[in-house]
């Protein structure tokens, strides 16, 4: 169950979808509640939504479940990133660096981290502002929670970022005095109380200073703060009040869409856009209602429009990733008709170069698979594959392998299911000495029709070449089985058996055997026996006591392996 709500959440944050989530993997955690890897998900949700108190909270509780995890100290990176504390930041990518030298995210991070230092360090001189100061360090947001007078503004996006533009270059506070919002974090950090104009006194939420230390804050401030027009003030909010509207015609969309009402869900969509145009989500969404729709053409003009309007407004790549992906799963419903597969391909591979989701690279597998299985069929034609394999024959007959090839290949190309085009190019290979391409081949022959003795004949012959004589045994007894009076094979096991004797007796020339002893040791079965610790003690008692050995030859698991021992030349019976 935690496994299935993990799921959830992992689809929900790829989708964009972060408080529903956070939402997932909460239930996740509370039926897992010491798998570390929750934790990291539902920190790195957090930080999505800017609610870095949280985040900073799950990636603690990461790190501690799993220390030597080095992607914890990335979750918890970012978060002291987000809220501000650059210092703690790159000491935790440092330390998550120790754990993965190599970590790609956590170098990235830990660069990011530091240029943001550096930044705010220039930026402290002497024509700084003078409370720049008071916005470092991981109690900021803490302070801002617990004042009433500013906990709802950590619910205004526009707030966020706002406090985050301060936090990375303190400057920049001052392009921020004229907004109300700013003077009561000033008041919440200060632990004094300002007054505003359209406020004559606030109510004191905790001690005040010293009259002197709250007029000098007042002077302060007086001096940086010009009277902002009233008609300025509105428009903000006014501004606000539309993007709030926007995100609840979002919701009754998205419920919409859930009921598969897509009528209203698009009216409402629409009406979001209309509201706020600086949200690609919108676009993104309608363009999902008209994908279950069948409108593709509609699908993709808005995904289209959501990643023009995207790079305009600088939005998060993984938005404009989502918008191609989107348009391309449209292209590939397209295609079904219109046969090219092209113009989906391609915008998935723009998706990828915005953002590697495991989703969208598996998509534009299938798109280029159906373009390869597509261009199959339309090639296909048996009759034309006759004459190419009858063209084949004739350049065998003649000694010319590599036209013979060519024509084998392209009857293939016409009909890749025919086992004889198989078998007849494996031939070839085999004259070429080209022994691994035609064990390929002869193998394939096989799969398509295993009562085919020519592919086991084929197969063989190419192992035996490869002085692979146990294999080949094998593949000649296999034969035989579906074939037993086959002379091909027969005589194939006659060879193969005179070539393991030879080798039994040591009538083969030491660096024959030495080499095939070398290939032997290549085989994974034959690691495997070496391996094995009873096999071991079978061989050395063997050497040291044979008379006492021979009892493990009755038991048949170990007399195969042996055989097997004996037939690659690794083991000599005398």
């Amino acid at each position: 169950m935690a496994d299935e709500a993990k799921s959830k959440g992992n689809a929900a944050f790829s989708a964009g979808r972060f408080s529903e989530a956070v939402r997932f993997f909460t239930e996740a955690i509370d039926l897992a509640p010491t798998n570390h890897v929750l934790y990291s998900n539902r920190s790195a949700a957090y930080a999505s939504l800017q609610q870095y108190s949280d985040a900073l909270a799950d990636a603690q509780k990461t790190v501690d479940l799993k220390p030597d995890w080095a992607k914890g100290y990335s979750r918890l990176g970012a978060a002291h990133v987000g809220l501000g504390s650059l210092d703690d930041a790159i000491a935790s990518y440092k330390k998550g660096l120790e754990i993965d030298p190599n970590n790609e995210a956590l170098k990235s991070g830990l660069a990011d981290a530091q240029a943001a230092a550096a930044a705010a360090a220039r930026s402290r001189g002497p024509q700084s502002s003078p409370f720049g100061n008071i916005f470092q360090g991981p109690d900021v947001w803490t302070k801002l929670t617990a004042n009433p007078a500013t906990r709802g503004y950590l619910q205004q996006p526009d707030f966020l970022k706002m406090m985050q533009d301060v936090q990375r270059n303190p400057n920049n506070l001052n392009l921020y005095l004229k907004d109300p919002r700013m003077l009561a974090v000033l008041g919440a950090l200060l632990n004094v109380e300002l007054r505003t104009g359209t406020q004559d006194e606030m109510e004191r939420e905790v001690p005040m200073p010293e009259p002197e230390v709250k007029n000098q804050v007042e002077s302060e401030v007086a001096r940086e703060v010009e009277p902002e027009p009233t008609g300025v003030m509105d428009e903000k909010k006014e501004e606000r009040e539309r993007k709030a509207d926007a995100q609840k015609e979002k919701e009754v969309g998205n419920a919409a869409y859930k009921k598969k009402d897509f009528e209203t869900a698009i009216q409402h969509y629409t009406r979001a856009m209309e509201l706020d145009d600086e949200d690609i989500s919108f676009l993104t969404n309608r363009a999902a209602v008209y994908m279950e729709m069948g409108k593709y053409d509609d699908c993709i003009k808005d995904c289209d429009k959501a990643v023009e309007r995207g790079r305009e407004l600088r939005s998060d790549y993984k938005m404009v990733a989502r918008a191609l992906t989107r348009k391309g799963t449209a292209l590939v419903k397209l295609a079904k008709c219109s046969k090219d597969y092209e113009p989906a391909i391609e915008a998935f591979q723009k998706a990828l170069t915005e953002h590697r989701n495991p989703d969208t690279l598996k998509k534009l597998i299938d798109a280029e698979k159906a373009k390869k299985d597509l261009e199959q069929q339309e090639y296909f034609d048996p009759q034309i594959a006759d004459e190419e394999r009858e063209k084949g024959n004739e350049f065998f007959k003649q000694q010319k392998y590599p036209e013979a090839v060519k024509h084998y290949t392209e009857a293939l190309r016409r009909n890749p299911r025919d086992p004889r085009v198989y078998s007849n190019r494996a031939a070839c290979y085999t004259k070429l000495a080209a022994l691994p391409e035609g064990l390929k081949d002869a193998e394939k022959c096989i799969e398509l029709d295993p009562t085919f003795s020519k592919g086991y004949t084929r197969k063989g012959t190419v192992q035996f070449f490869m002085k692979e004589y146990d294999k080949a045994l094998e593949t000649y007894q296999d034969g035989l089985k579906h074939d037993p009076n086959n002379q091909e094979l027969l005589d194939g096991v006659r060879r193969c058996v005179e070539q393991i004797n030879k080798a039994n007796r040591g009538d083969i020339n030491p660096d024959e055997l030495q080499e095939r002893q070398a290939k032997a040791m290549q085989d994974p079965e034959i690691q495997n026996i070496l391996s094995d610790p009873i096999m071991r003690q079978v061989l050395v008692d063997f050497q040291e006591n044979p008379t006492s050995a021979q009892d493990h030859l009755k038991n048949p698991q170990v007399m195969l392996k042996i055989q097997k021992l004996i037939s690659a030349g690794i083991v000599q019976m005398r």
